[in-house]
């Protein structure tokens, strides 16, 4: 299971959450308070257990389309390690850090 982790603490984080949960039934969307992205809200963190972990800043609820591409992305490569970030289209502009899973 892929869980999304959305700041609702960010302007937009709450709009954006609220879609995804609308347009995603086959991920998890849960809240958090921050994420300390502050300078590029609203923020959001995908993890799945046994993949990487990636952070984006600078998402709204426009990005829909764009995040559930990323997940499709993320389910098919191994441990979750996308490297050819372009078919994320301004996703791709918008991630923070990319954390590998643990061994």
């Amino acid at each position: 299971m892929v869980r999304l982790t959305i700041c609702v603490g960010c302007e937009g984080g709450k709009a954006l959450a609220a879609r995804l949960k609308e347009t995603m039934d086959d991920v998890e969307v849960v809240h958090a308070g921050c994420l300390q992205v502050c300078a590029r809200s609203a923020g959001m963190a995908a993890q799945a257990e046994g993949r990487a972990t990636y952070v984006f800043g600078g998402l709204s609820e426009a990005d829909a389309d764009d995040i559930a591409r990323f997940v499709a992305a993320y389910r098919v490569e191994p441990k979750g390690w996308i490297a050819d970030a372009r078919p994320l289209r301004r996703l791709r502009h918008c991630l923070v850090a990319r954390v590998p899973a643990m061994p």
